[in-house]
């Protein structure tokens, strides 16, 4: 079995020899969050396009009796 810590020592001088101040996501991660943007832009279309189809107006149900006098037209007796 290897030793770990030759390993671990190899990882350290690996890391310390990347500049931190220039590491960046670079192209791919710039395509992957376009392609993030594009697709969340393309659900709030459609999105928009289902809302504008919604009928929020509720018809009566024909089968319900109203149970007041009120909802059926009549003025309340006094």
């Amino acid at each position: 079995m290897p030793d770990m810590s030759a390993n671990l020592a190899q990882a350290v001088l690996l890391a310390k020899e990347l500049d931190e101040d220039k590491v960046t996501p670079g192209v791919l991660g710039f395509l992957v969050f376009a392609a993030l943007a594009v697709g969340v832009w393309f659900l709030m279309k459609s999105m928009n396009r289902h809302m504008g189809r919604v009928s929020f107006e509720e018809a009566p149900d024909p089968d319900a009796a109203p149970s007041s006098p009120a909802a059926k037209g009549e003025a309340p007796k006094a």
